[in-house]
């Protein structure tokens, strides 16, 4: 889990400056994942590592979908996820989500962009009922496109949360 905390501060620093995570550092991330997960329960650690990885990722796909995650942030989350019991994946997601929303609303405050932003949304959401298709979901925004919430760092919060025990 070290090692994940290490990994996840790197990618901190270039989610935070490049607004990208680098393949490498979630595939050292999962092969040191899947390396541990095998050290400790042999091949079926390694295989629940994988397991758990694709769930996560399986699970956050319609958001990369429709351009509400990027494809690092999905990647790093399931290699995350597949350091943890199975039985905290979940909440593992839903914290590491839950700061993400925390963090880009205190953001929208501080612009002055919260009723934009939720108006956007309404329309977005009504759009999506009426016509049943899925469009990306920053196309055709109001105003500037937000550079959005680096996921990077609310998923070593979460990572943090739970090896402090709090889930």
């Amino acid at each position: 889990m070290a090692a994940l905390c290490v990994i996840l501060t790197a990618a901190c620093g270039y989610d935070y400056r490049d607004n990208r995570i680098p393949n490498y550092l979630v595939l050292l991330a999962a092969v040191l994942g899947m390396g541990w997960q095998a050290w400790d329960g042999g091949v079926p650690g390694a295989l629940a590592f994988w397991g758990q990885a694709a769930l996560a990722m399986a699970l956050l796909y319609p958001f990369f979908k429709i351009g509400g995650l990027g494809a690092g942030d999905v990647k790093l989350l399931g290699a995350a996820a597949g350091y943890l019991p199975f039985g905290k994946v979940l909440i593992f997601l839903f914290c590491s989500l839950l700061i993400a929303a925390m963090i880009s609303l205190v953001k929208m405050c501080r612009k002055g962009i919260f009723r934009q932003r939720v108006q956007y949304l309404s329309a977005y959401l009504k759009d999506v009922m009426l016509t049943g298709e899925w469009k990306l979901y920053q196309a055709g925004g109001t105003g500037e496109k937000s550079r959005g919430i680096c996921l990077s760092g609310p998923i070593l919060l979460s990572v943090l949360l739970y090896l402090g025990g709090v889930y």
